[in-house]
């Protein structure tokens, strides 16, 4: 049976995997795990993805990610070869590392955002890694010990953020994740801490593991049996969620497809085109920077993705961090900035050829 298409999307909460080859180690030291968070430190400030949890284990790896305009594809891509590339060259092998290609699950993040950080926080202790929450609270590749303050963010890089008056976005996400559990940072981390203990005596989640079909009989796929079809929830491996979450990603992948069959560029790859047009970053404008060239750009990329690519808004709206509202504002101040400047339009009209 051929392996599903991955589900992507701009701004789309992901729980993702990946295991070495015939299950063998991928991380044999502290060199190697400082390597791999090291690159994925730079990765996601470059990609302005966001991380909310992660987890070292020797034989594979757990992250929660929160995509921006970069694909995950191309997220993993240059995580999962370069550091491939680096433990080769260091430990003098050759070959395949990792198994295949990675797993993703797209998640439906009111119901799992917390639920999926607690489980995968927890899999060192599960893989008896650490042998109590006390030896977790200082297990420093896993992002548990970063939340509850003990061990420094591994995943701030050593290179300038965007704006230099601002945080980097690894800063801004632990931030994101204690706002959950209190208003000062004593107390935040305080509560979070009882969330996790709370999680130790649940064990391996099954409801975490599959997609709405599954999610709907708290992971146990014979309570499955007696039902009628029309009675189930839509499920799909590669989506954790209610069925009406389910049913809408594989809606919305549907007609992404469908626009994808009738042009040539991606959002993503408009969105680059314009951006070395203007000389600003892709990650810069994701930033609420409200002056040129910034709004400059984001206004021709809303009005010629719209207009000229057949995307919807909010696929737009996504993919620059704006409201649907700003979207709207920002195309239809385009048309005279692009009509007064030819060489813009031509650059843009080429893309779709």
């Amino acid at each position: 049976m051929p392996r599903q298409a991955r589900l992507d999307a701009p701004g789309v909460l992901q729980h993702v995997m990946a295991r070495g080859i015939e299950r063998r180690k991928i991380f044999w030291d502290d060199k190697d795990r400082t390597s791999f968070l090291e690159r994925f430190a730079v990765i996601l400030e470059e990609t302005q993805t966001q991380c909310y949890a992660w987890a070292l284990i020797p034989n594979h790896f757990h992250i929660l990610l929160r995509t921006g305009p970069t694909p995950l594809s191309k997220v993993m891509s240059r995580l999962m070869t370069g550091y491939a590339v680096t433990f080769n060259l260091r430990h003098r092998r050759s070959g395949h590392l990792f198994q295949n290609r990675y797993k993703s699950v797209v998640c439906e993040e009111d119901t799992y955002l917390l639920e999926l950080i607690r489980y995968i926080h927890l899999n060192p202790l599960r893989a008896k890694l650490v042998e109590d929450l006390e030896s977790l609270d200082k297990y420093q590749w896993s992002g548990h010990s970063v939340l509850i303050g003990k061990k420094e963010n591994p995943l701030v890089p050593e290179i300038p953020p965007f704006d230099e008056k601002d945080k980097y976005l690894a800063e801004k996400t632990i931030e994101d994740v204690l706002q959950f559990f209190g208003k000062s940072l004593k107390e935040a981390r305080r509560r979070y801490g009882v969330f996790v203990e709370k999680g130790i005596k649940q064990g391996r989640r099954e409801d975490l593991q599959g997609g709405g079909l599954i999610r709907s009989s708290g992971g146990d796929k014979a309570g499955l049996l007696g039902l009628k079809k029309e009675e189930r929830e839509k499920g799909d491996p590669r989506i954790l969620g209610s069925g009406d979450f389910v049913s809408d990603v594989l809606q919305h992948a549907n007609e992404d497809a469908d626009r994808k069959k009738g042009h040539n560029i991606s959002l993503t790859e408009l969105i680059s085109r314009v951006c070395k047009e203007f000389d600003i970053k892709i990650g810069a404008l994701m930033l609420d920077v409200r002056r040129a060239p910034y709004t400059q750009a984001k206004a021709i990329i809303s009005y010629f993705s719209i207009h000229e690519l057949g995307y919807r808004g909010s696929d737009v709206a996504k993919a620059l961090n704006l409201s649907r509202a700003s979207v709207s504002k920002s195309k239809s101040r385009a048309k005279k900035l692009i009509d007064g400047n030819q060489h813009l339009w031509d650059l843009l009209k080429q893309v779709n050829k």
